[in-house]
């Protein structure tokens, strides 16, 4: 899959978030990598053997205050490990917008418990 044709699913991902979340989407970049970085990984503690599709790097809306000027959140979407484990497009294009929609929650302060029970709830689990 060429990388216009993956960014087109992430831009897919984030237009089915909706208008409201649109509305309070904020001082956030997402982008599209293939792979994270070693010090990504570090950082969160991930493994080298984990399986990586998206990461959430910035403060949380729920922990910003008033007056401190942020540099922007990130939110990357890691190709190549979503490409390993999906061959069939739907099913990859199920698997970017669920990355999306699950950076973005932790964008608004949710938590990986949270997060997941709502993706078991949703029937979204990656």
């Amino acid at each position: 899959m060429t990388d216009e044709a993956f960014m087109k699913l992430v831009d897919m991902g984030v237009a089915a978030l909706g208008e409201r979340v649109h509305e309070r989407l904020k001082n956030v970049a997402i982008v599209v990598k293939d792979y994270p970085s070693r010090e990504q990984r570090e950082d969160m503690g991930i493994a080298p053997d984990e399986v990586l599709f998206g990461l959430y790097e910035g403060v949380p809306q729920t922990e910003r205050g008033i007056d401190a000027p942020l540099l922007p959140d990130v939110i990357t979407v890691f190709k190549e490990p979503i490409l390993a484990a999906y061959s069939d497009p739907h099913d990859i294009a199920i698997c970017v917008a669920n990355t999306v929609w699950h950076e973005v929650a932790h964008h608004f302060g949710r938590d990986e418990e949270w997060v997941a029970e709502e993706e078991r709830r949703r029937g979204k689990e990656l």
